[in-house]
């Protein structure tokens, strides 16, 4: 009889169609596929080493997420950004955080966890890690919505997290003092920290507002 091997874990079979979907979504959401940049069917199975039928069915899933759009005549394309779609997300984006910032408070919610992302970005920024700054930034904005235990909330911000961190990415990429981004979240951890609702709901509508001041035309695809 055989004996079971450790705490190894089932390996699980994920579809091809999830994993190309995983891979072109990450590139989509990290600022690596820009803006307007073609989706070629062919051209990604030949790179993924992969039939084409699970790339034009990850394609699809990407369409559904409001990531990828299809021009006619022309082809599918990553969906450009417009200065409307920026400022919408980015307003509700506000609103989600402000309205979480205050039940942090009013709860006394204990908001160390924020450190970790905090220390993850300087380190990024230190290594010139574009990719772990912008991951770290998702989690510090993401936990700050946990923090408020407000599971609608959370379910509403996970919704909308595709496009809040394409247009972070894009933003970061953008900023060329890495640090001066990191530098940015500090402040509003001890804010919070000290219970103080004014500094931390004007730091918040602060950062929300330059993040989205993006020269958009800098930001799309250049063939």
């Amino acid at each position: 009889m055989n004996e079971p091997q450790g705490d190894l874990a089932r390996i699980e079979s994920v579809p091809l169609r999830i994993f190309v979907a995983d891979a072109l979504r990450a590139h989509i959401v990290e600022g690596k596929l820009r803006p307007g940049a073609p989706i070629v069917e062919a051209a990604l199975a030949e790179q993924l080493k992969v039939s084409r039928a699970p790339v034009r069915e990850a394609i699809q899933i990407l369409e559904a997420d409001g990531l990828i759009d299809n021009l006619p005549y022309k082809g599918k394309r990553v969906k450009p950004l417009t200065t409307k779609s920026v400022e919408e997300v980015y307003s509700v984006r506000e609103q989600f955080e402000a309205f979480a910032v205050r039940r942090i408070i009013d709860s006394r919610v204990d908001v160390h966890p924020l450190n970790e992302h905090v220390e993850a970005m300087f380190a990024a920024a230190q290594e010139g890690d574009i990719s772990a700054l912008i991951a770290a930034d998702a989690a510090f904005h993401r936990t700050i919505i946990q923090l408020a235990q407000h599971d609608l909330l959370l379910n509403l911000w996970d919704h909308l997290s595709l496009r809040i961190r394409q247009i972070m990415a894009l933003r970061n990429q953008a900023n060329a003092d890495l640090n001066a981004v990191a530098a940015n979240h500090p402040p509003i951890v001890q804010a919070l920290l000290d219970y103080d609702l004014d500094t931390a709901l004007a730091l918040i509508s602060q950062h929300s507002r330059s993040a989205s001041e993006l020269d958009l035309a800098s930001l799309e695809f250049k063939p």
